[in-house]
């Protein structure tokens, strides 16, 4: 790295100054159990969490931060404060509903208060995604701290509230209301850097779709000692056409994916083995799959996994031969293949293999596309720098292997805006486990990269 830049200092000790009032929010936003699903939480607690979003965001300078319902009867907060004249505009996304916190016996500490421990901070949310929202309440503070309470760039918000329920809320409402969030970059809070500490823009998603198999080979159960040798079992019959999606390295193997596809590999930072080991928890022993590195796997390739099997449970199992059995499987769909043809080829696949002349139907979810980022232009390569800067060291561009079906719908709506993604969701925060953590080191420098590259924004606006 040359010389630190003039503005570095003293955007680096107004963040550092606002850090504790930071934290001190996310604390507050943590407390609320904001699960978009009422059969788990009330309704009224995802409500909390939007109105204290919309009165942070007003409390900054967006004046007119408010509640909008969308078609899935969900809340974003949107707002908008005005640039300069001639600024770009900025679009600021995260979401403050969270995922529900799972087995409440595997946390360490309680999920919805916020705990340090070892310098992490613990709570569910924690990263993903109010550790994000606190990020740009933060960038914001410090740009008002230092240039006077005005913004160099038109600022617009959108934060969400059914994100982690897929339920497409805020995907209806930006089709159905073209231009009402035009913007000239969009910065997506909800990623993060490929490891700790290591300045990173995701620039691609993968799509995905789930599948339900069902197998079917009797009328009805029959006696195992009877029956069993001769009568073929759905549920056997269901394992041995599921072992045909993987090869013998764990590689996905849906006929007719061409190799350029099924054997891509990534172009941009790689995936530590043994960090990928640490962080995906994987036992003494475990190998790695597929024949590619790290990266190819999890953001070049598609991937398919078992999600749930409908099976008898094995405590109160009879000697029974299954007449029935069912997977649900999840298809994960790599930017530059086309998400409706993956899963007619899965559908194919799997009516192919059925063994034994079992009776195999498919039932089918909606496909999410995958998602290419632009890395050329202006806005990539300020906020590229403004990120090296506040981190210390180079950006580097990585995958996601989730889906975030908006990125889609904004660029549709908005080709001329450049999307990129960003966030303190690095791998160690553990999101959608129990455990799930941020480390303050992510917000405080992300605050700084994300206000650097604002102001840097403008200021090049104005000087053109």
């Amino acid at each position: 790295m040359s010389s630190a830049p003039e503005d570095l200092t003293p955007v680096q000790e107004q963040v550092a100054s606002l850090l504790p009032r930071a934290l001190d929010d996310l604390r507050t936003l943590v407390a609320i159990p904001s699960v978009a699903d009422e059969r788990l939480f009330p309704r009224e607690d995802c409500e909390r969490a939007a109105h204290w979003v919309a009165d942070a965001f007003r409390a900054e300078g967006i004046d007119d931060a408010r509640l909008v319902e969308t078609p899935d009867g969900s809340n974003v907060v949107l707002g908008y404060r005005p640039g300069p004249p001639g600024a770009p505009t900025v679009l600021l996304y995260s979401h403050y509903d969270v995922q529900p916190p799972l087995d409440d016996a595997a946390w360490h500490t309680p999920p919805f208060e916020l705990t340090e421990r070892d310098g992490r901070l613990y709570g569910r949310g924690s990263a993903d995604c109010k550790g994000n929202i606190v990020t740009h309440l933060t960038a914001l503070r410090a740009l008002r701290a230092l240039g006077g309470d005005d913004f160099p760039v038109g600022v617009r918000i959108v934060i969400e509230g059914s994100e982690e329920q897929g339920t497409g809320g805020l995907d209806q409402y930006v089709e159905a209301h073209p231009g009402e969030l035009a913007a000239d970059a969009i910065l997506i809070a909800d990623t993060g850097n490929a490891t700790l500490g290591l300045p990173t823009l995701t620039v691609s998603l993968r799509g995905a779709t789930n599948v339900v198999v069902t197998v079917e080979a009797l009328k009805g159960e029959i006696h195992s000692g009877m029956f069993g040798g001769a009568a073929p079992d759905a549920l056997a019959a269901l394992v041995h056409l599921l072992s045909s999606l993987r090869d013998e390295e764990g590689n996905t193997t849906i006929d007719g994916i061409p190799p350029e596809i099924a054997d891509a590999t990534w172009p941009g930072v790689d995936y530590d083995p043994d960090q990928f080991r640490s962080d995906a928890g994987m036992l003494e022993g475990t190998r790695l799959l597929g024949s590619g590195r790290v990266s190819d796997q999890l953001w070049a390739r598609p991937a398919v996994t078992i999600l749930g099997i409908d099976a008898p449970n094995v405590v109160g199992s009879a000697a029974a031969i299954q007449p029935r059995a069912a997977a649900r499987l999840n298809l994960r769909v790599p930017p530059g293949a086309d998400a409706q043809d993956l899963q007619d080829k899965l559908v194919a696949h799997l009516e192919n293999h059925a063994p034994w002349g079992v009776k195999v139907t498919t039932t089918r979810d909606a496909v999410g596309q995958p998602f290419q980022a632009r890395t050329d232009g202006h806005v990539f390569d300020t906020l590229s720098r403004a990120l090296a800067d506040a981190f210390g060291k180079e950006t580097v561009t990585a995958g996601q292997g989730g889906s975030i079906p908006l990125c889609n719908v904004l660029a549709s709506e908005y080709p001329d805006a450049q999307i990129v993604l960003l966030g303190v969701e690095e791998p160690a925060c553990l999101i959608h486990a129990p455990n799930e953590s941020v480390a303050p080191s992510e917000i405080e420098q992300l605050a700084v990269g994300e206000a650097l590259f604002l102001s840097r924004l403008g200021a090049g606006a104005s000087q053109g």
